[in-house]
């Protein structure tokens, strides 16, 4: 971590309460934000207050174990700062930017702070352009936007951290861009695999991961992000490459900034959250834009407490995204994966002026298939499909099959389920739904259409 020391101004410990540290300075108060170094730099508090002309409060963003009153305490004279270059790539960073691979620091990097102001208006990109995946169901109903940002919505254990990495695998096998993992109160197992998996895909070469684990201090956690942000703004100004950054979660976030504010002894809000949630998460999304040299393409994984959609944390996030992508616990124990809920899931790419006329007729057409099937479900229940309409049944056959086309195996589970990865273009997919929904497979068996690539596929697993 590259933070040298230019002045000497020196302070005094005032106050230790947990992470929470007051520092008295007689000479020189330290700005906003500043890094400060106590016991030979292995304690660092970023100071988040001025309490008056002598006294600043600050966060620790490493345990302060072995801190005492009276400790003298040294301002680094600058922020926390993360390194960029291409050294950066295909290694792994803790929040001030020391290697955590087990491999030598990147020497050709420099170090820039992690502060920094969104794109101004006049340099963000207006064209809207959609970011193709691979995935049938993302591609086709809730399509990404290129420089936009979209949400992966889900409680615990539905797919989350899975569909991310296939997304990642995706990427770089088909986009000249980077990908930046960006790990916010992660446990150290998902760490370990990810990279694992990455390295056995064979795209490090190309990415970047930063990992701010479950178990540091919430000021750690908090920076994170930021420190991700700056390394992906790198990459787009000065590289003039594309970037997906991936989120893996963006509660863990806002989590973090609550205990932040808790600690700092800030009254809470409804339900318990930070006063300033809603600035904090602005602060680090706006600085994820689409310009004129390149865009941060960001896919964030969002754990929903307790899958309440109305909770504040929820609430917020939803506001900045261009596509939000929901999983549900019911699809996901019927086995249909990615377990994406079609019908709570959305994007503002689906108009006929982005993805054309036949796109957008497509997906409305699925759309309302899937939702004739959500009704009629309550009646097959209690009566059976033999009471329904011939119609009905129609569409419950429709629906039916669609679901299973929309299932797809993945690359990165290829280990767990036996089965081939597949990537299908838009075209493919399109194709698949649009002769599913002129009944060209209703004597099939649905089982036929269930985990494949292509609706071609279809044809050999029936026979």
């Amino acid at each position: 971590m590259k933070n040298k020391t230019n002045s000497l101004n020196v302070g005094a410990v005032a106050a230790v309460r947990g992470s929470v540290v007051d520092i008295r300075f007689d000479a020189q108060l330290p700005p906003i934000y500043s890094l400060l170094r106590a016991k030979e730099g292995e304690i660092i508090i970023e100071v988040l207050a001025q309490l008056d002309a002598h006294r600043v409060r600050g966060i620790a963003l490493t345990p302060t174990q072995g801190l005492a009153r009276g400790m003298a305490v040294e301002d680094t004279g600058g922020p926390l700062k993360a390194p960029v270059g291409k050294g950066i790539l295909s290694r792994m960073f803790d929040v001030f930017g020391n290697a955590i691979d087990r491999r030598a620091a990147p020497t050709d990097v420099q170090w820039r702070s992690v502060h920094h102001a969104p794109p101004a208006l006049a340099r963000r990109s207006t064209r809207s352009e959609v970011f193709e995946t691979g995935i049938k169901v993302i591609d086709v109903l809730t399509p990404l936007e290129r420089g936009g940002k979209a949400g992966l919505f889900g409680g615990a254990g539905v797919g989350k951290t899975v569909l991310l990495t296939e997304m990642i695998h995706n990427m770089i096998g088909r986009r000249e861009g980077v990908s930046i993992f960006c790990g916010i109160g992660e446990r150290c197992r998902e760490g370990e695999e990810l990279y694992r998996d990455m390295k056995a895909a064979g795209v490090l070469p190309d990415m970047v991961m930063l990992f701010g684990q479950m178990n540091e201090p919430p000021g750690s956690r908090f920076r994170v992000g930021h420190a991700a942000l700056t390394m992906a703004e790198y990459f787009r100004d000065d590289e003039r490459r594309d970037v997906l950054l991936l989120i893996d979660n963006i509660f863990r976030f806002i989590q973090a900034g609550s205990e932040v504010s808790g600690l700092m002894g800030q009254m809470p809000s409804r339900l318990g959250y930070q006063p300033t949630m809603g600035t904090e998460l602005a602060r680090l999304e706006e600085r994820i834009a689409n310009t004129d040299t390149g865009a941060i393409t960001s896919i964030q994984a969002v754990y929903v407490p307790a899958d309440d959609f109305t909770d504040p944390a929820a609430v917020h996030t939803f506001s900045h995204l261009s596509a939000s992508i929901v999983l549900s616990r019911k699809r996901a124990s019927e086995g249909l994966y990615p377990a994406i809920d079609p019908l709570q899931s959305g994007s503002k790419m689906a108009t006929p002026g982005i993805v054309g006329e036949r796109h957008y007729g497509l997906a409305r057409e699925i759309r309302r298939t899937l939702a004739q099937y959500a009704q009629l479900r309550d009646i097959i229940a209690m009566l059976g499909l033999e009471q329904l309409s011939p119609e009905d049944r129609t569409v419950v056959a429709r629906a039916r099959r669609l679901e299973r086309f929309l299932t797809q195996p993945f690359f990165t589970t290829e280990q767990f389920t036996g089965l081939k990865g597949k990537l299908v273009s838009l075209k493919d997919a399109l194709d698949g739904c649009e002769r599913i929904l002129r009944d060209e497979f209703k004597d099939r068996p649905e089982s036929a259409l269930y985990m494949i690539g292509t609706i071609d596929e279809a044809k050999g697993k029936a026979a």
